[in-house]
C-alpha cells in the first residue's frame, strides 16, 4: 500500500509560509516501518486543486491532505474533494454534534460550514480545538495548522493502519564518506548494486562550492534488512581500503 501527501495551499507556492509538514510526516512514517511514495504541492486554485485531488483518488493510494480545510472563501479542499469525486456536500452529523458541544450559544452558520464534508466522509478527530478532519476514499483531509495536523495524522496512521505497522522488512543505513569524489567510487557502487538487487544504494554528495563544507559523500542502502546490513559491512571495509576516513550516519 503505497502512501502519498498533498500540501495545499497559495502561501506555501508563494514562500510566505515555509512547509514543515512533508518532512513531519516522512517523519511519521518511518517510525512506523512505513515510507512516502509520492508528495504534490498545490496552491489554492479550485479547479487545479479538482484536477489533482481527482487523479490522486484513481491512485487507490493513502493520501493525507495539509490545507485548505477551514472556512473561509480561500479554504477550497472540501468543496475540490467533493467534485472530483462527483459527490455533494453536506454537514456531517457527528461533526455537527462536535461542533454544537464545543461552542454552544456561540455556534453560527459559518463555525457549523467546517463541518460540511463530501457525501460519505468519516470525520477525524481533532485534539487541539476539536474541529474535525474528514476521510474519504482512503484519503485524510487535516488542517494547514502543525499543531491540529500532526496529531491527526498520527491518529490515521495508530488507528486506520496499525496492522501495516513494521510489516515491511525495509531499513535504510548510510555513512559519511570524507574528503571522496562520486567518480572514485563508481565502480564500488556498480558492484553492489549487482550483487545485492533486492537493496537500492543511494549516494548523495556535498557540494563543496554551495556548502561550504568539508567534501564528504553520503553513501547507503535501502532495503531488506540482512542486505542492507551485509552491503554496508562491504561497503565500509572497501571504503576504508581505498584509504578514505568514514563515519556511521545517524
Amino acid at each position: 500500500m503505497a502512501f502519498g501527501a498533498i500540501i495545499i495551499g497559495d502561501e506555501i507556492l508563494s514562500g510566505r509560509r515555509t512547509d514543515k509538514h512533508l518532512s513531519k510526516l516522512v517523519a511519521l512514517l518511518g517510525a512506523r516501518g512505513l515510507k512516502l511514495a509520492w508528495a504534490r504541492y498545490v496552491g489554492d486554485e479550485r479547479a487545479r486543486l479538482v484536477d489533482t485531488l481527482r487523479q490522486s483518488f484513481a491512485t487507490g493510494d493513502v493520501v493525507f491532505s495539509f490545507g485548505g480545510i477551514g472556512a473561509t472563501p480561500d479554504d477550497r479542499t472540501r468543496q475540490s474533494a467533493a467534485a472530483a469525486l462527483g459527490v455533494e456536500l453536506a454537514l456531517h452529523p457527528q461533526a455537527e454534534e462536535i461542533m454544537r458541544e464545543k461552542f454552544g450559544s456561540e455556534i453560527t452558520e459559518h463555525r457549523l460550514r467546517m463541518g460540511v464534508f463530501p457525501r460519505g466522509s468519516e470525520i477525524i478527530p481533532n485534539p487541539y480545538n476539536q474541529i474535525p478532519g474528514f476521510s474519504i476514499n482512503n484519503h485524510f483531509f487535516v488542517p494547514g495548522f502543525p499543531v491540529m495536523a500532526w496529531p491527526m495524522a498520527e491518529w490515521v496512521l495508530d488507528t486506520r493502519f496499525r496492522q501495516l505497522h513494521h510489516v515491511d522488512d525495509y531499513v535504510e543505513a548510510a555513512i559519511t564518506v570524507w574528503d571522496a569524489y562520486e567518480g572514485k567510487l563508481i565502480d564500488l557502487m556498480e558492484a553492489i548494486t549487482t550483487d545485492y538487487p533486492d537493496a537500492t544504494l543511494f549516494s548523495l554528495p556535498t557540494v563543496v562550492e554551495a556548502s561550504g563544507d568539508r567534501r564528504s559523500i553520503e553513501l547507503g542502502m535501502k532495503g531488506p534488512r540482512a542486505s542492507v546490513a551485509s552491503a554496508m559491512t562491504r561497503i565500509k571495509t572497501e571504503v576504508g581500503a581505498r584509504g578514505y576516513a568514514w563515519q556511521d550516519k545517524d
